[in-house]
C-alpha cells in the first residue's frame, strides 16, 4: 500500500521547518475538496503520512503549505503582503500502490519541490 508524505526544510535558516500547516485537497476537474490537514513537527515532517492505503487513490491532488504563517511564527520580517503566502503543489498519483514523497525547500522568497524516494 502506498502513501503520500512530505518533508519541509527552511533553507534560508538551514533548519527543518517545524509548524508548517499543510492542507491536502482532492482535485476533481475545477473543484477541489479538502481531505486532510497536518502540521510539520520539529524535524519538518508530519507524524503520519498525509494519505495512505485506501485514502491514496489514482488521481490529482493539491498540497497547500502555509508559508507566510510559518515565517511569521519564526519572527521573520516579511513584506505586507508577504511575497509568498502559500506554496500550492498540484500533483498526480498514477500508481497509488507506490510511495510518493514530496520534499519542499522554502525561503521567504522561493520554494522548490521534487518527488523524493
Amino acid at each position: 500500500m502506498g502513501k503520500l508524505t512530505t518533508h519541509v526544510l527552511d533553507t534560508s535558516a538551514g533548519i527543518p521547518a517545524a509548524g508548517v500547516r499543510i492542507e491536502v485537497y482532492d482535485v476533481m476537474g475545477a473543484a477541489r475538496v479538502l481531505i486532510a490537514k497536518q502540521t510539520t513537527g520539529a524535524d519538518g515532517r508530519c507524524t503520519a503520512p498525509l494519505l495512505e492505503g485506501g485514502e491514496l487513490r489514482r488521481g490529482r491532488y493539491q498540497l497547500v503549505f502555509k508559508l507566510a504563517d510559518y515565517f511569521h511564527g519564526r519572527g521573520v520580517a516579511l513584506s505586507d503582503p508577504a511575497f509568498l503566502e502559500e506554496a500550492s503543489i498540484r500533483l498526480g498519483i498514477a500508481a497509488p500502490e507506490q510511495n510518493y514523497h514530496v520534499p519542499l525547500l522554502i525561503t521567504p522568497w522561493s520554494y522548490s519541490v521534487y518527488r523524493g524516494g
